[in-house]
């Protein structure tokens, strides 16, 4: 019997993580189990992405705040890491060209590294075989997609795939591309309606094939919301959050009333562009 040659992923996860918390690790897990299980793929790396400031949702704190905790949350993990590139934006990022940016990045670097296997690097000729290699790379771009290279993959809640129905909140054009280009893993609660959610979205549906639905049997309610809330109650959320995590909130004095209301009053990015453009 033929062995089955399985495809490289990388799981994405876009989002506020403010905080992250013990359910957005599981998300990983879980989506890699079943990816794995699939046998056609193989799971290599995870990336988690905190959103900028720009994005201006209600009670979102400092992205660089946002981003050490996550650095803490996953400084256990072999396979899932932290990218900053999305947080140091001045303005709001689209999740798709999130996505672009990490699959292009797996393409130049698979492109470099079949370019610099032929020639090894020796003494006193390092400068020679640089300037080569930077020559050769900006005669050639690399090909969009060449084989061999992993494909990311959007890593998300039944609630990311929900609010794509939401009006604004998504430009149409990009949830298409989303799915058709890169592909979905939804997380979903048992019972969930993300299988109906899909029936009744014409593009999602077109798409299915694109869509991986991994129900999540034991049940993990966590949310950033309730988090907050509880610390701003005065109340435990440890085993919520990672120690480290938690340890960092009380060291800076995170959350409060006052970091709830930041942006308060204020329109949501895509939401303010979306509709921006859509009134021009």
């Amino acid at each position: 019997m033929d062995k089955v040659e399985k495809t490289e992923v990388v799981l994405l996860a876009c989002g506020s993580f403010n905080p992250i918390t013990n359910m957005h690790l599981r998300l990983f897990e879980l989506a890699k189990d079943y990816m794995d299980g699939t046998g056609k793929y193989r799971v290599i790396k995870g990336i988690i992405s905190p959103v900028g400031d720009a994005y201006k949702k209600k009670g979102l704190i400092p992205a660089h705040h946002r981003v050490i905790m996550a650095e803490l949350a996953t400084k256990t993990s072999c396979w899932v890491e932290v990218d900053t590139w999305e947080s140091l934006q001045k303005e709001w990022v689209e999740t798709v060209k999130v996505l672009r940016h990490h699959q292009e990045k797996l393409e130049a670097g698979h492109y470099n590294q079949q370019q610099n296997s032929p020639v090894q690097e020796k003494p006193g000729r390092k400068r020679k075989w640089t300037e080569q290699r930077q020559n050769s790379t900006q005669k050639k771009p690399p090909e969009p997609n060449p084989k061999g290279v992993p494909k990311v993959k959007l890593l998300c809640g039944a609630d990311m795939l929900e609010s794509f129905g939401v009006p604004s909140l998504w430009k149409s054009e990009d949830v298409t591309h989303i799915v058709a280009d890169y592909g979905l893993i939804c997380v979903t609660r048992a019972g969930s309606n993300a299988q109906k959610f899909i029936y009744e979205s014409d593009v999602l549906w077109q798409h299915q094939g694109n869509i991986h639905l991994v129900t999540e049997w034991i049940s993990n309610d966590i949310s950033s919301t309730k988090i907050r809330r509880a610390l701003r109650r005065g109340q435990s959320i440890r085993y919520l959050v990672p120690d480290l995590v938690q340890d960092y909130i009380q060291k800076h004095d995170l959350y409060s009333t006052e970091s709830e209301d930041r942006n308060l009053g204020v329109t949501l990015a895509p939401l303010q562009r979306n509709t921006g453009e859509a009134e021009s």
